[in-house]
């Protein structure tokens, strides 16, 4: 049936086929509106049907089912869709694949010969969270194209949205105690163009933000569409926006932090933020306006990528470091870390953060170290680790009983190029092909042999770095169609060998989708490689050479 994700089971009867017409219903339950509602906004203005209420296409909440399970039966009489909360919406958009791509599109091309097979479709996924991180601070996406997104990630049955609201080169959420940080913080001068070493800067001013009411916007767009919004506000690294805004957030006993300004380049910046308790203060501040617009139950505070060299020099890191018996600034880091871990926890959120929060004894137990009393050490038990740097920081959280979220560069960066040659545009890292994603494993065969480890990685997520990415066709390009194979991972129950995965197969199911993709309106690369304005001549990258390492 061309479905993608493939589903967990399917008995189908293809010589038989219910057709709908203008007289055919739609009705269900108590808790079905919402998808009652999705149907006929979508698939009715891609038919042309109005779906009334009334007999042929039934949806029913059905307690048995667990939360994301669905059970679609098409017959004689019509259609059936019971599921879980959430089952029932992933089951509605295995309902409008199986219509064909035309269901894909805003308004109809026939207003006849719509049908469906007979069949039985019995359903649930692999992982809980099949996510997909959108860098929107390096370059802005606006509202109505993070929108959109979220109709591509429901479409593929993906539903955690990551959202990179703050780096060094922009803050993008409002927060109505702190305006200098979108007044400020919001714009850059100008961007680097391609990888540094060529030197090319546009010279064109780049920003952008959302107010609160566009992201409680975008949070109840994608509660519709069973889509979890994470927030991430990056710290105590990649924050040179911030302390741009406001100065006194920076090791201002090192540097000038008055003459920052919101960063213009990219890579790993030394600019992070002091360890003084009012810097402690705004960040909690922050994160109160924070969770007040994202009910999500993590919060991602970054912690990767931290440079430690102006602690070093600091007077006042320096201090803080002795003041709480630390070893290091690794220790001072996770000290940072941790304070904010506990406030989450308090009230009643979850920290995620990347793997690099680990470091500085963030998996150990802390006793008493001289001149700061007793103090906890180590994360939350709440706490979870997206793994990135390969499998290593996910395994170890998952063996010390922490949440893990697989996201490692050498597999699922979608930011790295699809293929080798000149043709690709800003050629990013290794190549990965859409085979490559295809046969991504989650979950590493040092935790299959650990079963109650293995239990730990509660999903896994593709994510899109828009460094050299700076609208949304080019975000395009990068995520498909690799994010329908992303997405089958995530999704189905796959062999866990990936050599053992039926590739022909998908790479078949592929045809048909690449025509969903079109009537979506998606400009992913063709397999015959990129089209001419798909190319970005001239413009140098950083590619790698040869396969990526063992992760």
């Amino acid at each position: 049936m061309d479905l993608i994700p493939a589903p967990l089971g399917l008995r189908a009867d293809a010589d038989q086929h219910f057709l709908l017409d203008a007289g055919t219903g739609l009705d269900g339950g108590p808790g079905t509106e919402g998808v009652q509602r999705w149907l006929r906004d979508t698939v009715g203005a891609a038919t042309g049907l109005p779906l009334p209420p009334g007999a042929g296409i039934v949806l029913r909440v059905a307690p048995e089912l667990a939360d994301e399970e669905y059970r679609l039966t098409v017959g004689a009489e019509g259609v059936e869709l019971v599921g879980g909360p959430a089952g029932l919406f992933w089951g509605a958009q295995t309902l409008r694949q199986l219509l064909g791509p035309e269901a894909f599109r805003r308004a109809p091309l026939k207003r006849e010969g719509w049908r469906l097979p007979w069949l039985t479709v019995e359903d649930a996924p692999r992982f809980g969270w099949r996510g997909v991180l959108l860098d929107v601070s390096r370059h802005f996406l606006p509202k109505a194209d993070v929108l959109r997104y979220l109709d591509l990630l429901a479409a593929h049955k993906l539903n955690v949205l990551h959202l990179h609201l703050t780096d060094d080169q922009g803050w993008r959420v409002e927060i109505k105690r702190y305006p200098r940080l979108t007044d400020v913080g919001a714009a850059r001068e100008r961007s680097m163009v391609g990888y540094r070493s060529g030197g090319n800067r546009d010279n064109r001013p780049h920003g952008g933000f959302y107010t609160q009411d566009d992201l409680r916007e975008i949070v109840a767009y994608a509660a519709e569409r069973r889509i979890t919004v994470v927030p991430e506000i990056d710290i105590p690294g990649h924050a040179q926006a911030a302390i741009a805004a406001y100065p006194e957030l920076g090791n201002h006993d090192v540097v000038d932090t008055a003459a920052l300004a919101t960063w213009t380049d990219w890579g790993v910046n030394p600019n992070v933020l002091n360890v003084d308790d009012g810097t402690l203060r705004f960040y909690e501040n922050v994160l109160d306006e924070v969770l007040e617009v994202f009910p999500s139950t993590f919060v991602h505070l970054g912690g990767d990528e931290c440079p430690k060299e102006q602690w070093r020099a600091s007077p006042s890191a320096q201090a803080r470091i002795k003041e709480q018996g630390l070893s290091d600034e690794d220790e001072l880091q996770s000290w940072f870390l941790r304070h904010f871990d506990s406030w989450l926890a308090a009230r009643g959120r979850r920290l995620i953060g990347w793997d690099e929060i680990l470091e500085g004894g963030m998996l150990e137990e802390h006793s008493d170290k001289g001149g700061g009393g007793r103090r906890e050490g180590g994360l939350a038990p709440g706490a979870a680790v997206s793994s990135w740097r390969g499998y290593a920081g996910g395994v170890a959280a998952a063996q010390a009983g922490h949440d893990v979220v697989m996201c490692p560069e050498q597999q699922v960066y979608l930011d790295h190029r699809q293929a080798p040659g000149d043709d690709e545009p800003v050629p990013v890292g290794w190549v990965r092909t859409l085979e490559d994603v295809y046969r991504f494993e989650p979950v590493p065969p040092v935790l299959r042999q650990d079963p109650a480890a293995a239990a730990h990685v509660i999903g896994t997520q593709a994510n899109l770095w828009t460094e050299f990415m700076d609208d949304v066709r080019e975000v395009d390009y990068h995520a498909f169609p690799r994010l329908a194979a992303f997405a089958e991972v995530a999704w189905s129950r796959l062999p866990q060998e990936p050599a053992e995965r039926d590739w022909a197969g998908f790479a078949a199911r592929m045809a048909v989708h690449r025509a969903r993709l079109d009537a979506l309106g998606v400009e992913y690369r063709p397999e015959s490689g990129p089209r001419p304005w798909q190319r970005r001549p001239g413009v140098q990258g950083r590619p790698i050479e040869g396969a990526p390492p063992e992760v």
